[in-house]
């Protein structure tokens, strides 16, 4: 969903990061527009009417969608204005990013599903990865790994570049459903070799 919204272990808390755990929070990410709204108020705070024309929608339609959000407490009030004779509202994220709350019902495959919802396909030439791997590793191999991962991150809340275009990153290292066969005979021959 973004690139702060993180399970599993974390460093010290953050208290810039909103921690979900309500199912009302996850109601309120989970339909496609409301991530979308989210996904333009992590760039600058809005307007309706810039997040209506942005999403090509209805003002009141867009409206709807951004009281769930403020009622689930993802997006607030950031300021208001007289404009002819009216008062526009800007509205802004409450945090700079998300994290799941370690008990929250909802955990990776939250993530994931918000990714996927995102995935265009790659125009030709344009930069794009998906990868599937699985690696064996200790407890102590895997935690470190998670925080070279964590390194690799942008900073949040950072403003799209002049002639950027929006990538999604999905890190996950998951505990894997994976079998394991024991030792074939020659991998057991060729440990016996290299003790000697």
């Amino acid at each position: 969903m973004n690139d702060e919204t993180t399970t599993g272990e974390h460093p010290a808390h953050d208290p810039d990061l909103l921690e979900l755990r309500t199912p009302a929070q996850f109601k309120a990410l989970g339909h496609p527009v409301r991530h979308r709204i989210v996904n333009l108020l992590r760039q600058r705070p809005a307007t309706l009417g810039e997040l209506a024309a942005a999403l090509r929608a209805a003002k009141g339609t867009i409206a709807y969608h951004v009281r769930v959000l403020r009622d689930a407490g993802i997006v607030r009030l950031a300021g208001t204005r007289h404009v002819r004779g009216g008062t526009e509202q800007t509205l802004a994220l409450v945090s700079r990013g998300f994290r799941l709350h370690e008990e929250a019902a909802a955990g990776p495959d939250f993530l994931v599903r918000a990714a996927l919802a995102e995935m265009l396909p790659a125009r030709p030439g344009q930069a794009e990865h998906t990868l599937l791997n699985h690696l064996w590793l200790t407890q102590q191999e895997a935690h470190a790994l998670i925080a070279r991962l964590r390194d690799l991150l942008p900073p949040p809340g950072r403003t799209p570049p002049p002639g950027g275009e929006p990538y999604g990153l999905l890190l996950s290292l998951y505990p894997a459903d994976i079998p394991t066969l024991p030792p074939g005979p020659s991998d057991e021959s060729a440990a016996r070799n290299s003790a000697s």
